[in-house]
């Protein structure tokens, strides 16, 4: 099986490609610029503009992969917010692009989406109407519509505050910027009126692969299984590896004046997966413990 893993250089792709690779799938990873994932048998590497549609029509004509999972995207919601234009086209234009090429070759579209197109009064099920806050959101919500409008079999996924291990080459998920700051003694401030579900990457990755191999359809929400605050999140991180919890202070979302509107109450519920998927995520402290190798 031959798959294609878009946003290669970023947290959860570089996640998802390792674990593919370690199940002997014949992953092609692609991405911006120079390679940062590690070398590994089983994954080749491609720099490929998914902006660029004759590019995109050329590298999924080449490959024919059995299935496209799409995680690349602009997805810091301040800079979507900030250049609306440059936001369309790599969440919106560039998945269009993807599913046209898609199409030739019936491949199996699977796109990461994103807690973000609903509003407040989370978690969420799959079945709620999207009410994005703001415009990262709106983007990532046109892209499903696309996707849904794909002649092929897809799947959406949607996760949330994703964490997991970091290697060479990955930049930092939230645990380890507050694991640097502890260890530096420097006093972080975290907000403690935000509720999330946070998601340990390895845990998507094996739903990802259920959906792969069970040819499932439709939305499925994979996060993890536990409500936390960033400040709950910092103070498990804190104590899991013995650091000084009293340089983490409890603040409210007024402490950081931002460009755009975030859900106070977000999260995801994942009834469906455990259900069709048998889904089953860590709780956040163990996803700590396996992330830190404590």
């Amino acid at each position: 099986m031959k798959i294609v893993v878009t946003g290669a250089n970023g947290f959860l792709a570089q996640h998802l490609c390792m674990y593919l690779a370690n199940k002997g799938v014949d992953c092609h990873a692609v991405s911006r610029g120079e390679r940062r994932i590690p070398v590994a048998e089983n994954i080749e590497y491609a720099s490929l503009d998914l902006t660029d549609r004759s590019l995109v029509h050329a590298y999924i004509h080449a490959v024919q992969p059995d299935v496209i999972v799409h995680v690349a995207a602009m997805s810091k919601p301040d800079e979507c917010h900030q250049n609306r234009e440059a936001c369309l086209l790599q969440n919106v234009t560039a998945t269009g692009y993807l599913l046209q090429a898609a199409e030739n070759c019936a491949s199996h579209f699977i796109y990461l989406s994103t807690d973000f197109i609903f509003g407040e009064d989370g978690p969420h099920s799959e079945e709620d109407l999207p009410d994005p806050l703001n415009f990262y959101g709106e983007s990532k919500l046109m892209a499903e519509k696309l996707v849904q409008d794909y002649a092929g079999p897809y799947t959406i996924v949607r996760p949330v505050f994703i964490y997991g291990r970091q290697w060479e080459g990955l930049r930092p998920s939230f645990i380890q910027w507050v694991q640097q700051q502890l260890l530096a003694g420097k006093p972080i401030k975290v907000v403690s009126d935000q509720l999330r579900t946070p998601t340990y990457a390895p845990d998507i990755c094996k739903g990802i692969e259920q959906i792969i191999e069970t040819k499932k359809e439709g939305v499925y929400h994979l996060a993890g299984k536990d409500i936390l605050s960033p400040y709950g999140m910092a103070l498990m991180v804190a104590r899991v590896l013995g650091l000084n919890e009293s340089l983490i202070e409890e603040v409210d979302s007024n402490s950081f004046p931002e460009p755009v509107r975030r859900s106070r109450k977000s999260g995801l519920k994942i009834n469906k997966a455990i259900r069709e998927l048998n889904y089953q995520p860590l709780s956040f402290e163990e996803g700590l413990r396996n992330s830190f190798a404590v």
